[in-house]
């Protein structure tokens, strides 16, 4: 009866390893390929460079596409973030929050928003002549 016992305490072992390993923990089994995850709204350079003060909702729409996030508690707001993940690592992430008054825009913010509060410099003038 005794030689039992351990073949006992070696299969429970080998049920728990298992299922720790393949209940998504951290620990995984190495050299396993993990895809990229992209999450939310692609925003790039040339969509935020046509965004202007005074825009309608619908022109906004057509630029930018469909906001992630669009609170029925705020309507005069729209977020669009995006989030590309390899795994548990983060390899990209963007945020641009849109402001209306009424049905114009009125502000964009977030690490990406055009900087609209700037007349354009003397680099900028000689650059397009």
């Amino acid at each position: 009866m005794l030689p039992v016992i351990p073949h006992f305490r070696v299969a429970v072992f080998s049920c728990l390893l298992t299922a720790m390993v393949g209940c998504g923990s951290n620990i995984g089994f190495p050299g396993v390929y993990r895809i990229n995850v992209e999450q939310g709204n692609v925003v790039t350079e040339e969509m935020v460079e046509q965004l202007r003060p005074g825009l309608n909702r619908r022109q906004v729409r057509y630029i930018m596409g469909t906001p992630l996030i669009e609170d029925a508690f705020h309507s005069d707001r729209w977020d669009y973030r995006y989030l590309l993940r390899n795994g548990t690592t983060t390899l990209v992430t963007t945020q641009l929050t849109l402001w209306f008054d009424g049905d114009k825009l009125v502000r964009a913010e977030g690490p990406d928003a055009p900087d609209w509060g700037q007349p354009p410099s003397a680099e900028d003038a000689s650059e397009a002549s």
